[in-house]
């Protein structure tokens, strides 16, 4: 079969495009499954942008290759580009030869090969995409991208265990990054994707009176994913959470409570040296923070429940503005890639819901609902996908909680965890 992506908003005119079926030589049994996978997961990749592209079926034209490309037969359907690809054999493994025309013009915008084994499959396959989607719109997509979360499959008995995962943006090739056995919390993901910043439960030892006691303490640890090694940033006394990376990767937003309340506070990576961002007697934590550094967000039970506030970080609570009155309390706010909007999640009707809303406070748009609990919400990195959490409830001492995706609108497009334990704080990748 032949798959037709349109391309654009849903407009009456709409740019089209087809990836065609592989031009195959000489494959033998694993390398035609070889063959059929690659192309199977360009269009499944192509599919999480229905909301820009409709895929439709175009078996019934056939006769076009990626030797013979037929445009004229193309243009006569109103196809304005072509996408079609020679595969051969490549010691165990295939070479796969791609090429893009644009049928209105006539040229050829895309020619490049690629050698794929069973290893790199599904690697390959995404960098083939977004290759192909790169040529048709001149933008990355998140073809390329992953997905950081937490999941506690690792719980045996009463102990809670939550560790730290990534996974491909489709939910595939999980890769399990800690064994703490205890609490992981809150990651993030450096702007240069190096490194992942989070909180764990760490148990320490205190002297006192000759006696030792175990003090339970929330610590602030990054891994280096190049390395796969792991430092302690922070481990005052108290909160060391929620850290976010600065755009330049050189220091963290994070909320600490050495002091007594929790406050976010600037720290400097290298020398550790903090400054106060937020300085009130009421809990300011969770921040998230424009890529130029302009804005912050972050949560704030000032009025007496946790809602939403933004401020300029430059100095102690400069600027500081209410911009949630949505439901009971709020939570996890979090900036899209171009710091126009936060998405977030409110408690209403007994449950938690994802919202957008512009970061002037004004356009607010309810993103779920009668979809189960909804939070942890994260963009993409282009901006145009959400990732979230969703819990259901199936029995009074039992509930599921999965990772899933939604467009930027609100369109649920899949569930990207199942039967992984219950999953949280999913984060995406830059």
């Amino acid at each position: 079969a032949v798959a037709e992506i349109a391309v654009g908003e849903a407009t009456v005119d709409k740019d089209k495009f087809v990836i065609d079926d592989a031009e195959v030589k000489s494959l033998v049994g694993p390398q035609k499954s070889l063959s059929s996978e690659l192309i199977e997961i360009l269009r499944n990749d192509f599919v999480f942008y229905k909301h820009k592209f409709n895929n439709v079926d175009y078996s019934d034209k056939g006769q076009a290759s990626y030797s013979n490309p037929n445009l004229t037969k193309w243009k006569e359907s109103g196809i304005s580009y072509f996408v079609a690809s020679q595969i051969s054999s490549s010691g165990s493994g295939i070479e796969a030869k791609f090429k893009v025309w644009s049928i209105l013009t006539g040229k050829e915008i895309f020619n490049q090969g690629f050698t794929l084994d069973q290893k790199s499959i599904r690697q390959k396959s995404h960098q083939i995409a977004d290759a192909i989607y790169r040529s048709v719109t001149g933008k990355a997509s998140i073809f390329n991208s992953k997905i950081v979360f937490i999941s506690d499959r690792g719980t045996h008995g009463k102990d809670t265990i939550k560790e730290l995962y990534i996974m491909d943006f489709d939910g595939n090739r999980v890769e399990k990054l800690t064994d703490f056995r205890s609490v992981v919390l809150s990651p993030s993901v450096a702007p240069d994707n190096s490194k992942i910043m989070f909180s764990v439960i760490a148990t320490h030892k205190e002297v006192s009176r000759s006696k030792v006691r175990n003090i339970k303490n929330i610590d602030l640890k990054m891994l280096d994913l190049k390395t796969k090694t792991f430092t302690t940033i922070s481990d005052k006394p108290g909160i060391n959470s929620g850290a976010i990376f600065s755009s330049s990767g050189q220091s963290i937003y994070t909320t600490l409570s050495f002091k007594g309340n929790a406050d976010i506070y600037e720290m400097k990576l290298g020398s550790g040296t903090t400054r106060n961002v937020t300085s009130h007697y009421a809990d300011d934590v969770d921040p998230s923070i424009t890529r130029d550094g302009s804005l912050m967000a972050f949560l704030s039970n000032r009025p007496g429940r946790a809602h939403i506030y933004t401020m300029d970080p430059a100095a102690p609570d400069k600027g500081v503005k209410r911009i949630s009155f949505v439901g009971q309390f709020n939570a996890a706010p979090r900036f899209s890639p171009d710091g126009k909007d936060i998405v977030f999640s409110s408690w209403v009707d007994a449950g938690f819901d994802l919202y957008r809303i512009s970061s002037d406070g004004n356009n607010l748009v309810r993103l779920t609902k009668d979809f189960g609990s909804n939070e942890e919400a994260a963009y993409s990195p282009d901006g145009e996908f959400i990732v979230f959490t969703s819990k259901r409830v199936l029995s009074r001492t039992k509930a599921v909680q999965d990772i899933y995706i939604m467009n930027r609108d609100g369109e649920i497009l899949g569930q990207l965890t199942q039967d992984f334990g219950r999953c949280y704080s999913s984060q995406w990748t830059n």
